[in-house]
């Protein structure tokens, strides 16, 4: 079993009992120490004391079970609102919501669409596009499908 697939079996649980979801688990190196990740969502949105109370509540399991050998960071983060696309978790929380969609190849000679999430499964998504209509694009000819921010 991968470290991150043993660090979310042991915090998802504690997670949610604190009414936040476990939405990923990543252990990278960066600048040269390696930092365990765990990225949470909430209903409510989430604000760095949120991140503050996971961490203190999952530093100790992460103690007492010793998943990880090596030193490491501990850091929790919110998933952020311009996060990629990438589980049918990610997709289920956008349907209906404006996408950016960046193509490794083009379609109708366009490399990115702008276009609002009407449907998706395990292979491909839809969206509508303003003057094109529906648009079926598999995910793996997607380089980037993130949420769309309008600033105005």
């Amino acid at each position: 079993m991968k470290t991150t697939e043993i660090v979310d079996s042991l915090v998802r649980g504690k997670i949610a009992e604190m009414g936040y979801e476990l939405d990923e688990v990543e252990y990278v190196k960066e600048y040269g120490n390696m930092v365990l990740t765990l990225y949470i969502d909430s209903e409510n949105g989430v604000t760095i004391d949120d991140c503050e109370k996971v961490s203190r509540a999952i530093d100790p399991i992460l103690d007492e079970n010793d998943p990880i050998e090596e030193a490491y960071y501990l850091s929790v983060s919110s998933i952020g609102i311009d996060r990629p696309l990438k589980k049918d978790r990610d997709f289920e929380r956008n349907m209906g919501k404006k996408l950016q969609v960046k193509l490794y190849a083009p379609i109708n000679k366009k490399k990115e669409l702008l276009g609002i999430l009407t449907g998706y499964d395990g292979e491909s998504f839809t969206i509508s596009v303003e003057k094109t209509g529906e648009v079926t694009i598999k995910r793996k000819d997607a380089a980037l499908i993130r949420p769309w921010i309008d600033f105005e």
